[in-house]
């Protein structure tokens, strides 16, 4: 490949990107010292950053393909430089020339399964609202409350369609009048879009919007933190405004104004995994842990790193498609934090940190000694 700077168009992205706001990086590394890839191996986001503003000579290298965007070097930076936004904009580099690395390949088949089915799953369109059939679900219509999108995840993952039900059980049981659009849905498009194809973002996200407009959609309640920072934060690049609510946030809501009753006694020990697009990102910290509290029987406690400080657990930035090694993933050295505070349950709220952490506790020391469960489960427990 030619010197990356002869290409107007790339250097045009950065700048839509980051504007002049990299230059701004008198390299001081704190990006480095707190980005968690360097508790499993070497990583610099500083020379990612350096090379996307001076420019790099090639784009085939692994290290474009690892940030999971958790927010953890923006949230240290002195000097507000956009490295997430850097990181981006050298993958869009990588996917218009079609250069994947071998942890990416994946990338390239999510593509097609997304731009044919809306799904990342190869799974027909027509069967995304099947999880919902005995669960007392409605097809959403204007005059409701509330649209429930529950995500691509728990519409055909069998582990996650269980935290699709238990929400449905929970909005039920609180009287709210909401419903889904099951096949009418696309994927949000968030991680694709992490993962360097804009253009297929831009097709999702305008589906998705039509779709919404022309049902009425006012107000949206979503399970996964990446549906919601994409709905509230970046939809509004296309002209269009949805109220936007995570399921933790609406929980505490219907708790807190006595639509929801805890009834029933939870006695166990837990701890709270902050997801990084519903923490760092958004500021979600309060509401899933006075929601847990709230619970009868219930002991918080909390991990080494946690809210501000929360350890991701490696899928962002569309890496919950692409290979990690055994020995590189953070969602091991989370499930160690857990099990360190003597919780019985590791608690969450990100079909994503649900995923890799059931990953790893299957391969780990500690699979019969610690369970995963969405925040909605724990809450369905306690209103049985």
């Amino acid at each position: 490949m030619e010197n990356i700077n002869d290409y107007k168009e790339i250097i045009d992205i950065i700048k839509e990107k980051g504007g002049d706001s990299f230059k701004l990086c008198y390299q001081c590394g704190k990006c480095d010292v707190v980005c968690p890839w360097n508790k499993v191996r070497d990583f610099s986001m500083r020379k990612l950053v350096r090379g996307a503003t001076f420019g790099m000579s090639e784009i085939e290298g692994e290290d474009i393909w690892l940030c999971t965007t958790c927010g953890k070097c923006t949230q240290e930076c002195p000097r507000d430089v956009k490295q997430v936004e850097s990181g981006i904009a050298l993958r869009r580099m990588a996917t218009d020339y079609g250069i994947y690395t071998a942890s990416a390949d994946p990338i390239r088949s999510i593509r097609s399964a997304l731009a044919a089915d809306g799904n990342p799953f190869f799974e027909e369109r027509s069967k995304r609202g099947d999880w919902a059939q005995g669960h007392s679900v409605k097809t959403f219509t204007k005059d409701m409350e509330i649209l429930y999108y529950p995500g691509c995840y728990l519409s055909f993952d069998p582990r996650l369609k269980k935290v699709a039900a238990a929400t449905s059980k929970i909005l039920n049981k609180a009287g709210v009048n909401f419903g889904i659009l099951g096949s009418k849905e696309n994927c949000c498009g968030e991680s694709i879009r992490k993962a360097g194809d804009e253009e297929l973002y831009v097709q999702l996200a305008k589906e998705n919007i039509k779709t919404f407009i022309d049902h009425g959609v006012k107000k949206i309640l979503v399970s996964s933190p990446h549906c919601y920072n994409t709905f509230k934060k970046e939809y509004p690049e296309f002209m269009v405004h949805f109220e936007v609510i995570h399921i933790a946030q609406y929980l505490f809501e219907l708790i807190d104004e006595g639509r929801l009753e805890l009834n029933k006694e939870y006695n166990k020990k837990v701890t709270y995994h902050d997801p990084c697009y519903l923490g760092r990102h958004n500021g979600i910290y309060d509401e899933p842990r006075n929601v847990l509290q709230k619970i009868s029987g219930v002991e918080l406690a909390e991990m080494t790193d946690s809210k501000e400080d929360s350890l991701c657990c490696g899928g962002g930035g569309g890496r919950i498609w692409m290979d990690t090694p055994k020995g590189e993933r953070f969602s091991d050295l989370r499930i160690d934090q857990a099990v360190e505070t003597g919780a019985e349950v590791l608690v969450t709220s990100c079909p994503y940190c649900i995923v890799n952490f059931e990953d790893s506790i299957l391969s780990s020391k500690h699979n019969e000694s610690i369970e995963i469960k969405d925040i909605t489960e724990i809450i369905q427990e306690a209103i049985s």
